[in-house]
């Protein structure tokens, strides 16, 4: 089975953000900033609600029998329902094993939410038995099973108090880690129009996030200490 290791890179929802609050007429800059002054007022955090958050990058590292490949989605004038779609194209047709970093808990979540938004279609990522006896005890949405694997869920045993950032956990392990952007500069590299710089940071995600699955793999047997 193929191996697909993915994470996404987000902004605020601007559009969304002026229909649900009435910001129309403000620039994108002040509307995710009135967005973010209503989260803090609300809940104590900036950190906007997933259906507001809007995809800018998805990266990802394919690992198959025939290649290894690491790449974002789409081009730099992609929008958000192409990089969705192409996504979910990629699970309709390789039906591969999905690796994340709190991908269950961020990611998967916000696609969730995104693709609703867009109506677009993926069924085989929904697939849990109903045409597919086996994705009954093996699919997609289930935490426990391995048609996706939250590393960061996994390896805290599903615990919150056990989580662990990748950054330093790769770092740790002696990969790069992140290189050349934060998470909490994303947004002004979006407004300064700088795409390239988020795929790069997204696409080191991934990789390290690919590192960190390799080392999991030798840890449960699964490879020698040659293959990693």
């Amino acid at each position: 089975m193929s191996v697909l290791v993915f994470d996404i890179e987000t902004v605020p929802d601007v559009e969304g953000g002026a229909r649900l609050y009435g910001l129309e007429g403000l620039s994108p800059e002040h509307a995710a900033k009135a967005m973010f002054q209503l989260r803090q007022a609300e809940a104590g955090t900036e950190f906007l609600r997933y259906h507001l958050h809007c995809i800018v990058a998805i990266a990802v590292v394919l690992r198959s029998a025939e290649r290894f490949r690491v790449w974002s989605l789409g081009g730099h004038d992609s929008s958000e329902d192409e990089l969705i779609s192409r996504f979910f194209d990629g699970i309709e047709r390789y039906s591969p094993t999905l690796v994340s970093w709190n991908g269950g808990g961020f990611d998967l979540p916000v696609l969730h939410y995104r693709a609703l938004v867009h109506g677009i279609q993926a069924p085989r990522y929904w697939e849990t038995g109903d045409t597919d006896p086996s994705f009954r005890w093996n699919n997609y949405l289930n935490r426990f099973h391995e048609r996706h694997i939250d590393l960061m869920d996994l390896l805290a045993g599903y615990q919150a108090k056990a989580f662990v950032g990748l950054d330093p956990l790769a770092m740790l392990l002696g990969f790069p880690g992140k290189r050349g952007m934060a998470g909490d500069q994303v947004f002004d590299a979006y407004l300064a129009g700088d795409i390239e710089s988020i795929r790069n940071y997204c696409e080191t995600d991934v990789l390290n996030t690919y590192l960190v699955y390799l080392r999991f793999q030798l840890f449960r047997g699964r490879m020698g200490p040659r293959s990693v």
